[in-house]
């Protein structure tokens, strides 16, 4: 499973571990994305994704519908009809 957002497209971050005498080697930082089934009201089924915590709380808040509607997402391609 990839550590990417389905429908925000956040990914990992790169950065420098820094230790005490300064010396930087290379670290990941991972988003917090989950896969979850999110029901939705307007194809009358549950829909499969893997979406970060973030996304998943506005998600919650507004619906998947109204969330693609807002930030401009094939709502078709992503309920799969």
């Amino acid at each position: 499973m990839s550590r990417r957002c389905d429908l925000t497209g956040k990914g990992p971050l790169v950065g420098n571990n820094v230790s005490h005498s300064h010396v930087k080697t290379k670290r990941r930082q991972l988003p917090n994305v989950q896969r979850k089934r999110i029901w939705v009201p307007e194809v009358n089924r549950f829909v499969r994704l893997s979406v970060s915590t973030r996304t998943l709380r506005t998600i919650s808040k507004l619906g998947l519908a109204a969330y693609c509607r807002k930030n401009d997402l094939d709502f078709q391609r992503i309920v799969g009809e």
